[in-house]
């Protein structure tokens, strides 16, 4: 039996994982024989989710941006919101510093 042994999960000789459904039985009824980070993703967002991103991205390496809008138009919302009294209300509004809210200004007015 040692020799269908695959990471750490024995399978049954000839038993052929043939689909995803197959997959998510076996993982809905024993959570455990997921790996970490897809259990943690289906315990959070349900196994659909989970094998979508498995599907989708496994064996690639992501990493995900700390801020969760696009720089490039948040910066010019506040440009658009800019009323030459509101840098706090911005800067805490689109979570950036007082500084970088005035150095945003101080950009767009160069050009």
């Amino acid at each position: 039996m040692d020799k269908y042994k695959d990471n750490g999960i024995l399978l049954e000789i000839l038993c052929v994982l043939k689909s995803s459904k197959e997959v998510m039985r076996m993982a809905e009824n024993d959570s455990q024989l997921l790996n970490t980070v897809y259990r943690e993703i289906s315990e959070s967002l349900g196994m659909n989710t989970a094998m979508t991103i498995y599907q989708m991205y496994k064996g690639q390496q992501i990493s995900f941006p700390t801020r969760f809008f696009n720089p490039t138009m948040i910066q010019q919302a506040i440009i658009n919101e800019y009323d030459g009294t509101n840098v706090r209300m911005l800067a805490v509004k689109y979570n950036y510093s007082e500084k970088t809210v005035r150095r945003i200004i101080k950009e767009s007015t160069k050009k």
